[in-house]
């Protein structure tokens, strides 16, 4: 329960989000920062029932409109620890969220604490990664970078290198930025570099990220990208004739001297 006049002082509803997913987060950041507190009442009784399916419908689809309700939840109130969020939801990265101005005034105007201070008081006991859990940036060989682009006649996006474009924001920045996680996964979104096979020469593509598959598992060695399974490198092959050449991006067994080996991750 909370007050009215409390709830109308705080702000009401963040009144940009859509059907719901999000709020829950965002009011009660919203509550702690500005002032008040949340109590567990000994003895209370709090019941939330779930149809078995909607009454309504979510335009966007409800994992879309978690996104843009959580985006706003921390572009609004976690200030620098927002990028635990985009590591954590790599999906949400470049979604648009809406127009947030009226939000962030609102919280300059209740002179609310900042997000440092509601995990030092209010959630001390949560652990913060560290930050070489999360890196994004990209992957790059010599002046070209690993690239995704969506093809006509495949399910997924291609790999490719392509010049390194230093524009943040563009669309040919989006497609060479990756975010290495803690559990040793290249990513971009949802989709995860993986293997075809285990076997040497083995197809390096785009695929479902699934937490636990040992294709999807890479360690940075040197210079060198690992493929932790196989022991085997991230390679290139060339394909094709001189005229219509394209590398192909592949693994092959580790070798110090081979160029088409080495491999930067600038990450951030």
């Amino acid at each position: 329960m909370i007050d009215k006049a409390w709830f109308n002082h705080l702000g009401k509803y963040d009144s940009a989000m859509d059907i719901w997913g999000g709020e829950n987060f965002e009011i009660s950041f919203r509550v702690w920062m500005c002032g008040g507190s949340l109590e567990i009442i000994p003895c209370s009784r709090v019941g939330h029932v779930f149809r078995k399916k909607h009454p309504y419908v979510f335009p966007e689809g409800n994992a879309n409109t978690y996104i843009k309700n959580t985006k706003r939840t921390a572009e609004v109130w976690m200030d620098e620890f927002k990028r635990y969020y985009y590591a954590a939801r790599p999906a949400a990265q470049g979604r648009p969220y809406g127009n947030v101005q009226s939000r962030v005034e609102l919280r300059k105007r209740l002179k609310c604490h900042s997000f440092k201070w509601y995990l030092e008081n209010v959630y001390p006991e949560l652990r913060i990664p560290e930050e070489s859990l999360y890196q994004t940036g990209m992957i790059r060989q010599r002046q070209s970078c690993l690239e995704s682009h969506k093809s006509e006649d495949q399910e997924f996006p291609v790999l490719s290198l392509n010049p390194c474009t230093g524009s943040k924001g563009t669309t040919a920045a989006t497609a060479q930025e990756w975010t290495y996680t803690y559990n040793h996964q290249v990513r971009q979104q949802q989709l995860c570099l993986s293997v075809y096979t285990l076997f040497p020469g083995s197809q390096v593509l785009l695929s479902p990220c699934k937490e636990g598959d040992n294709k999807q598992r890479w360690g940075k060695v040197g210079s060198h990208i690992e493929h932790i399974a196989s022991r085997f490198c991230l390679d290139t092959e060339t394909i094709g004739d001189t005229h219509e050449s394209t590398k192909e991006l592949v693994i092959n067994p580790c070798e110090s001297t081979a160029m088409s080996q080495r491999w930067d991750m600038v990450m951030s």
